[in-house]
């Protein structure tokens, strides 16, 4: 069994609107082991990186962890002082975000930017150890170390991402977090990028959560993934079978709605219908006005996420019929 590295238990974020508070996460319970690529995909709204920032406690108002806990070797995130959450970011979590050129400063350099790091956590004690360091790190995300004091403007997209992530792992931490790291990308810098990544990780031996909405690319990469809707984790399984054989109608039109690279050409199916309104949420099964198996029961009630097998959960009311109808379509 896979030692547990980050436990996530019922987690619900809130939203504080004048109309009141919108559930963005309802819930959700998961956990990371160590070594781990764990991926959690969905539709744009569904609570990905509403999940992730909770996890490092980035969430600023109108943000609100209203429940839950946020295990790390038997501490909650949730009620760590900001002297101890200081110390867990970047250490113990550090985070990819989505767009490379935003979350580099545009005035200064990338050595000034490594410097600020390391001197915040207290990691070197002069700017030369300062540089040597961050020409490691460089070296690492294949980038030339001449470059440490040009400025983000001068650099590509590709590379931009790529000091993001050697700035990411500047103080090794046990859990990278990438938050649609790639969406703003062409494919061929995409699979550059995972490809160092994944090499990275079997270098250092991190784990990582890895965001996105692209559930091919997340194949690829991921031990498991977990299927979002709605703020609301509607499975969790093994990378593989996920494709093969989902077991929530969600997770079956998510696999319909991209192409394959191999076989017969197949004719794509979109879901139906719109994404929920968070501010009118229905009493059974969120996802059933657009489900294609729905039943009166899922409009009654909450389907809760169960067991359905080794390394398998679902939440949904019949996720083996269900299983049988997505093989037949």
């Amino acid at each position: 069994m896979m030692k547990k590295l980050i436990e996530v238990k019922n987690l619900s974020v809130d939203y504080v609107t004048f109309e009141g508070k919108v559930r963005a996460v309802n819930d959700v319970s998961f956990h990371i082991g160590e070594g781990e690529i764990l991926g959690l995909a969905g539709e744009s709204g569904c609570g990905k990186s509403t999940i992730a920032y909770a996890l490092m406690r980035l969430h600023r108002p109108p943000a609100l962890i209203s429940d839950g806990e946020i295990l790390c070797d038997g501490r909650d995130v949730l009620k760590m002082s900001d002297e101890e959450l200081r110390d867990f970011r970047w250490k113990d979590t550090s985070m990819v975000f989505q767009s490379a050129m935003n979350c580099l400063n545009p005035v200064k350099t990338i050595e000034y930017q490594f410097w600020d790091i390391f001197d915040a956590h207290n990691v070197v004690k002069t700017r030369e150890e300062s540089i040597e360091k961050a020409k490691d790190l460089l070296r690492i995300v294949d980038i030339p170390t001449e470059r440490l004091f040009d400025y983000p403007h001068q650099f590509s997209g590709g590379m931009r991402q790529r000091v993001v992530i050697a700035m990411a792992l500047a103080l090794k931490p046990r859990l990278l977090i990438m938050d649609e790291p790639t969406t703003a990308l062409d494919v061929v810098v995409q699979r550059e990028i995972l490809q160092k990544v994944y090499q990275l990780k079997e270098e250092f031996g991190f784990s990582i959560l890895f965001i996105t909405h692209d559930l091919s690319l997340m194949v690829e990469l991921c031990d498991r993934i977990g299927i979002m809707y709605s703020g609301q984790l509607v499975e969790l399984a093994p990378s593989k079978e996920i494709l093969s054989q989902p077991m929530h109608p969600y997770a079956h039109g998510l696999g319909d709605s991209f192409p394959t690279l191999h076989g017969e050409l197949q004719e794509m199916k979109g879901i139906p219908g719109s994404p929920l309104d968070l501010n009118n949420v229905p009493q059974g099964c969120r996802f059933a006005p657009r489900c294609f198996h729905a039943s009166d029961v899922c409009h009654r009630a909450k389907p809760t996420l169960e067991s359905s097998g080794e390394q398998r959960w679902v939440a949904c009311h019949t996720p083996l019929e269900i299983q049988s109808v997505a093989q037949e379509a």
